[in-house]
């Protein structure tokens, strides 16, 4: 069986694109969850993970380190990780592959936070110019292909990819445009995507750095996680 290392559910957005692409496929995985630590986690995740970051599939004797690899490396033996047709495949492959280099000031001023609901201080340039491609790439894929999925009527990678964005709308109550949030929203109703947020919400720990970055940018109107004890 599989074992998937992932970082606090929380904040590792990395970590939930695989984790959830597992659960709505149903493929069997073995959750193996490593809090990050204050002054860094190169030395314990090192001892799983040889880039010593999260996620990272291990399969016996194959580790599989980066989000993207490790999908590519699941769909080798799990036929529906990608969309079926050679259409939708391509383009889900490559607004995956830009979702994963891309996008870094929402990346940077919208860090996720599950169970944190805030009103951003300021939209930046950098960050309009990233949700108006966000609103394309969704609008696109819904319309080109049906939905209610971005690449058809069933769950692949490419949703994976984009869910930590739908935490985000949600969180940070991003101005995207109306389809754009239905989209979200569906994926946030998803029983997985449930499951990932209730058990963020029950970590016990904070980061403190992933805490500063997320109030340079908005203020907190409600925090719904467990209190530290």
């Amino acid at each position: 069986m599989y074992q998937l290392f992932i970082g606090n559910k929380n904040y590792s957005s990395w970590s939930l694109r695989p984790w959830l692409l597992l659960r709505q496929l149903q493929i069997p995985f073995e959750e193996q969850l490593v809090p990050f630590e204050a002054g860094g986690n190169w030395d314990r995740f090192r001892r799983f993970s040889t880039s010593g970051r999260v996620p990272c599939l291990v399969d016996r004797d194959v580790r599989v380190w980066d989000s993207l690899a490790i999908i590519e490396y699941l769909a080798e033996t799990h036929g529906r990780v990608w969309p079926a047709s050679a259409a939708s495949r391509a383009w889900a492959r490559s607004v995956t592959a830009e979702m994963h280099s891309g996008f870094a000031a929402l990346r940077a001023e919208c860090p996720m936070n599950c169970g944190v609901q805030l009103e951003m201080r300021h939209v930046s340039p950098a960050l309009a110019c990233d949700l108006a491609r966000i609103d394309e790439i969704w609008g696109e894929g819904l319309d080109r292909f049906g939905g209610p999925f971005l690449a058809g009527r069933e769950f692949t990678a490419v949703d994976a990819f984009f869910a930590p964005v739908a935490v985000r709308a949600a969180g940070y109550r991003l101005p995207l445009d109306s389809a754009a949030l239905v989209y979200a929203e569906h994926l946030l109703a998803l029983p997985a995507m449930k499951d990932w947020v209730a058990e963020a919400l029950r970590e016990p720990w904070r980061d403190e750095g992933e805490e500063r970055q997320m109030l340079a940018s908005a203020f907190v109107i409600e925090d719904r996680r467990a209190p530290l004890t």
